[in-house]
């Protein structure tokens, strides 16, 4: 699909600093219309099974309608998943390892895991598999997959966790005893760049057993099925010639692969196996069961499917691969013998055949002459780059931690395409697919149309783009790669995502969920990430465009989201899934409406983030002014409905618990509060912003305007904390929070009995462990009980709680709302920390004990464990594994352990920012 280009980067008032090192030089290289070493990246998804965009089913059962035993033999429609894989950045080419122990029931070219019906919390993936280091040109990239070598336990991983209630932990590969007597192979994959679009693929087998074993090692090529939906549509060609294989696609061009000398060339066509599938004959084109759609390619001519590597090499089938050599999946099979504690390497050159430099040339005539030469001296120049990022980190495991943790980012970029209008009509060359799906899930999204490398929360778990995490995604990525932070931010106010009434996709489940409103907050701070590296005025151009859309998005949330025009607003779940009574975006037991405390401070916080960027639009162009001052009242008025919801004197914040709590607002009129203390009533902190007096003096109209306001409408003025009384430096603070209000919350905040746990700020207070909060409706009970763990409950699909556990958005926004409020009281505000400890701190070095607690998941303690591994022995001992680190979606409240999905390393990955030392 023809897009234009997302965004320039020369948009700087200053010349960009020179680049301190190699990897900076090739990021300075790439833009968005010549990609260069971006060209080729981590895109690859992880999950492509079991995902919205491949179901084509009446009711909208992914899951069921295209299940992980339907992935190795059925063609995706949108997109390709692998395993430790690398592909183009539309996808069309890919690069991927398949492995066989010659006891596995099937070829492992794919991760597995349990769908959301079958895991005891939800689905799950049941692998053990890491991101160890990445630079984000894609230059280098090192990732690792565990292999059993036994028979992978796929009907054990699926009876022990049909077993188990949600109380219970879940049951993992290493509880199935698979890796017990280091029976397994450590399969290392390292990708590297000679030069754009010359890659090296330097695998590494490791036995980690004492006896002999084998292992049947697969590089494969597949070329993503883009014929089958469309008549006449052209078919790319994957092609033996001589000792080579040669790709050759109509938009991609025409690139060359080598494997060693003594690998096997294996061929075949990426296309449905129906014969397996339904029973259906090879020649018909099309699908007979659950109607049209993704998997629809029918059998290729001849009968070679996309399975024929697993039918050649595990059902003995000869005659499943193409004899001629030729089709559009391709694999180099090598079987390898490798004797106890013993490694063996495997090499693969992919080579665009339009490369024209001497060093490439020179790999076209031998390519593997120089080879580990050349991957060794990427490795080397990922070192130098995060040398150079790193300088001021002292520690090595915490410049360990966090270089992973930027790997972890850099490789859960996907190639995401989805055509909403496409999907819901059907395809012109497959039968039309259920007429029920015009009234089901994303019908009024017809024209969110994406074709786009996205930041994914989890390539396994979340295959796909999540509004407010890919917000956070961009706050560390802008340490390592402003540009690509920056175009991301950019993707989702595009017209091609955002709804033409300004709503922002949440997610492929449901686009028109609600997420917080945090694009403004990550717009404004990865502008000041960037400004600080690169120097100048930053890049206003940027910073203009995305304000222009999110006006457009935040006119959405006033006409949408405010029930009855208060400025109180609604929302729904707003990313804390089961953290209430009631699962607040379904209709209310009770009938009736909530007002939500932490709905409401979003609003507030929006308010001040885009009038701050206003502000700093207006110091180049004074018409930013107005609009700076329109916001600023947007927020009075949202902090005047927060104490009086509709002038009946019941406001968010209850004066005698010292806490915000969402309002009930029932039928008959009545209100009644809702006393879950939870971080829903810590979201307040949230909405504040200083200022400073220079920005003022140098904003005349605005200070005059603000000054008006202030002066003839004292009542709102006096919600704020104080305006008219100078702070630390002349600087001004706006905030929900008064100093009493701030101080009573963190009180709270900062008991280890309620919300302070070892490990960071846990969502729901320890208090409901001893005093579970009872809503009584109707004969029956509601409970909100403390839950450190894993969710008791299917709410959200079971595989999210935010009844007690850490989360590290809200812990990171928390952590610099806290600096913000020490940048106007300064140090001689001090509160006491922990709660009842006698030890006082200034609001700076609260922010700074919450982050050292946050680093603490990761980081060795004292008898060299961590605690994100949990009571794991073989993750505290085992060399092989415990520096190794997955980077979990939340954590449990009292014990630090990972939760939920293991790789979100996402926002989670915000613990890399965390790890940068402040200037």
């Amino acid at each position: 699909m023809h897009r234009p280009a997302a965004l320039s980067s020369l948009h700087r008032t200053v010349p960009a600093r020179r680049p301190a090192t190699r990897e900076h030089r090739r990021l300075a290289e790439c833009t968005s219309r010549d990609p260069r070493w971006k060209l080729w990246g981590p895109y690859l998804s992880e999950r492509q099974w079991g995902t919205v965009r491949e179901d084509y089913s009446a009711q909208g059962t992914a899951w069921e309608y295209f299940p992980h035993d339907h992935a190795r033999s059925r063609a995706y429609r949108w997109g390709e998943d692998g395993l430790l894989g690398f592909c183009d950045h539309q996808q069309r080419l890919n690069l991927s390892i398949a492995l066989w122990n010659e006891s596995d029931p099937i070829l492992k070219e794919r991760l597995f895991g349990l769908t959301n019906h079958e895991g005891n919390h939800g689905e799950d993936v049941k692998e053990l598999y890491y991101y160890l280091d990445a630079t984000p040109s894609h230059a280098y990239c090192r990732m690792l997959y565990k292999y059993p070598q036994a028979a992978f336990p796929y009907q054990a991983l699926i009876e022990g966790s049909r077993h188990r209630d949600p109380g219970a932990p879940e049951y993992e590969l290493l509880d199935t005893g698979v890796f017990d007597d280091d029976r397994y192979f450590d399969v290392f994959a390292e990708y590297a760049q000679a030069e754009p679009g010359d890659l090296l693929l330097r695998i590494t087998v490791h036995n980690r057993a004492a006896a002999d074993a084998t292992l049947h090692l697969l590089p494969q090529l597949t070329f993503r099925n883009t014929w089958s939906w469309h008549p006449n549509a052209a078919r790319p060609l994957l092609e033996c010639q001589g000792e080579r294989v040669v790709a050759q696609h109509a938009s991609l061009g025409r690139y060359e692969c080598h494997a060693q000398p003594g690998a096997e060339w294996l061929f075949t066509e990426n296309e449905t196996n129906a014969v397996r599938l339904w029973g259906l004959g090879p020649a018909p084109r099309g699908i007979a069961e659950g109607g049209a759609g993704g998997g629809g390619a029918g059998g290729a001519a001849g009968g070679h499917f996309k399975d024929a590597f697993h039918e050649w090499l595990i059902g003995g089938v000869r005659a499943a691969v193409n004899p001629a050599a030729r089709g559009t999946k391709c694999a180099a099979h090598h079987r390898l013998r490798l004797a106890g504690r013993s490694s063996a390497v495997v090499r693969l050159r992919l080579r665009c055949a339009a490369a024209t430099t001497t060093a490439t040339a020179a790999g076209a005539a031998a390519p593997f002459e120089r080879f580990d030469e050349i991957v060794d001296e990427r490795a080397r120049d990922a070192d130098e780059f995060y040398a150079e990022i790193q300088r001021d980190i002292p520690e090595e495991d915490a410049r360990s931690v966090q270089r992973q943790a930027f790997a972890g980012l850099i490789c859960s970029k996907q190639f995401f395409h989805f055509d909403v209008a496409e999907w819901l009509s059907g395809d012109p060359a497959q039968p039309p697919p259920p007429p029920e799906r015009r009234q089901g899930r994303n019908r009024d999204w017809a024209h969110l149309n994406s074709a786009d490398v996205i930041s994914m929360p989890d390539k396994w778990e979340y295959p796909w783009f999540a509004a407010w995490d890919l917000a956070f995604h961009t706050i560390p990525f802008a340490l390592i790669d402003a540009e690509f932070a920056k175009e991301q931010l950019v993707l989702l106010t595009r017209e091609w995502a955002m709804h033409p009434n300004g709503q922002i996709p949440a997610y492929e489940w449901a686009f028109g969920d609600v997420n917080p409103p945090v694009h403004a907050w990550a717009t404004w701070r990865v502008f000041q990430i960037d400004r600080k590296q690169h120097g100048g005025s930053g890049d206003l151009a940027f910073l203009e465009r995305v304000f222009h859309k999110l006006m457009l998005n935040f006119t959405w949330w006033v006409n949408r989201k405010d029930a009855e025009g208060r400025n109180v607003f609604q929302g729904g779940f707003l990313g804390l899934d089961n953290i209430g009574v009631f699962d607040r975006s379904a209709q209310l037991p009770t009938g009736g409406h909530i007002d939500q405390a932490d709905g409401t401070s979003w609003m507030a916080m929006y308010a001040l983030n885009l009038m701050r960027i206003a502000l700093e639009l207006a110091l180049h162009n004074p018409v930013y002014e107005d609009i700076a001052s329109k916001f600023f009242e947007h927020f009075l008025h949202i902090a005047e409905a927060m104490n009086n919801l509709g002038d009946a004197g019941i406001g968010l914040w209850d004066a005698e618990d010292e806490f915000f709590y969402d309002v009930l607002h029932l039928p008959d009129g009545s209100k009644r509060p809702l006393k879950v203390r939870s971080m829903v009533g810590l979201i307040p902190l949230f909405a504040v912003e200083t200022l400073e007096p220079d920005l003022l003096e140098r904003l005349p109209e605005f200070k005059a305007r603000l000054e008006w306001f202030l002066h003839h409408r004292p009542g709102l003025a006096a919600l704020v904390s104080h305006w008219d009384v100078a702070g630390r430096g002349q600087r001004r603070l706006l905030s929900l929070l008064r100093g009493h209000r701030m101080k009573r919350l963190l009180k709270r905040m900062l008991d280890e009995s309620e919300f302070l746990s070892p490990f960071g700020v846990r969502a729901l207070s320890k208090h409901h462990e001893r005093e579970p909060y009872v809503f009584r409706t109707d004969g029956c009970e509601l409970a909100v009980r403390y839950l450190p763990g894993e969710s008791d409950s299917g709410l959200f699909g079971g595989n999210s709680n935010w009844r007690g556990p850490i989360w590290f958005p809200v812990n990171f926004l928390l952590i610099e709302s806290l600096q913000k409020f020490h940048h106007y009281y300064g140090d001689e505000f001090r509160i006491e920390c922990p709660t009842g400890s006698g030890r006082y701190l200034s609001i700076a070095q609260v922010a700074a004990e919450l982050s050292r607690r946050l680093t603490c998941l990761f980081l060795k303690d004292a008898n060299g464990r961590r605690a994100v591994h949990g009571e794991c022995a073989r993750h505290a001992r085992d060399p092989h594994f415990r520096d190794h680190l997955l980077f979990y979606e939340y954590f449990h409240g009292d014990t630090g352990r990972g939760l939920g999905a293991s790789h979100q390393t996402g926002w989670t990955g915000l613990i890399a920012k965390l790890m940068q030392p402040r200037a």
